[in-house]
């Protein structure tokens, strides 16, 4: 069965699409790995992504890695470069506003409309309820007047606060750096007011099954591939500081966050 790689889910700009494109190639030549490198763009679900079981090498939102009965095998996680991830294969979800709101403080979005991506998105969604979650204790009452969902990405989230639809929204905080990196000016529409803590970054997984050898193969070549003189410009693009191998089990701690049942629904947030 032909196997296939994808980097949807950093794809944030047309430029990181291209490099993420190269990168993958390289990799899978280095490997002497015979697959393909497929486009699979918006809207198109990322969940009908990921239920394939031909995958040799895609990035998956760690959510549904974490609760996957049978789960898929961690190849890899991308380490960002800039120093707020101190080196290490994580990431946070930016609770930002537009760039001209009067906002401050997080606080000051209360009785507004909270917007998020998918209600079983990791960073689009459940991290953000459960960073508010000891606020909605504390008040005993609603955040917010509105919620406003299927924002489908961080881009989708930019538009609805640049448009006046939301208030306040998540970004994943990845997806936001390659943004103001590769696109300054879209991403200037918003700021942060807020961060999450960090959580393990979404990884490259492959559904397919791999020998040893490949699997092996595969993570020698992608830790060369930032060193590689001929990606430099790209992985610098890219804000990759590297590749690490973390324990899947590092990513049990979402699954638990998204079992929890003192954290309300965007709804009655």
């Amino acid at each position: 069965m032909p196997l296939f790689a994808n980097a949807r889910m950093y794809s944030a700009t047309a430029s990181a699409r291209a490099d993420w494109k190269a990168l993958l190639a390289w990799v899978l030549a280095r490997a002497d790995l015979r697959w393909e490198v497929i486009d699979y763009d918006p809207p198109a679900p990322l969940s009908a992504l990921w239920a394939r079981e031909d995958l040799g090498l895609a990035m998956m939102c760690g959510l549904p890695f974490s609760q996957r009965e049978a789960r898929p095998t961690l190849v890899a996680a991308p380490v960002p470069s800039p120093a707020r991830y101190g080196g290490r294969p994580v990431y946070f979800s930016d609770i930002v506003v537009r760039a001209d709101a009067k906002y401050e403080r997080l606080e000051d979005t209360f009785g507004g409309v909270v917007g998020y991506t998918l209600a079983d998105s990791m960073s689009g969604g459940v991290a953000l309820r459960d960073h508010l979650a000891p606020y909605r204790a504390a008040r005993g009452s609603r955040l917010y007047r509105q919620a406003v969902g299927n924002l489908i990405h961080a881009r989708g989230v930019i538009e609805a606060l640049a448009a006046g639809t939301i208030d306040v929204g998540p970004l994943d905080s990845y997806y936001h750096d390659l943004l103001r990196r590769n696109e300054p000016a879209f991403a200037q529409q918003v700021r942060s007011i807020a961060s999450t803590a960090a959580r393990p970054i979404p990884p490259l997984v492959a559904t397919a099954a791999l020998s040893q050898d490949e699997l092996a193969r595969l993570r020698d070549a992608l830790q060369a591939s930032t060193q590689a003189p001929e990606l430099r410009d790209a992985a610098e693009r890219l804000l990759l500081a590297g590749f690490a191998v973390p324990d899947p089990a590092d990513y049990e701690v979402l699954a638990r966050i998204a079992r929890r049942d003192d954290m309300p629904p965007f709804e009655e947030l």
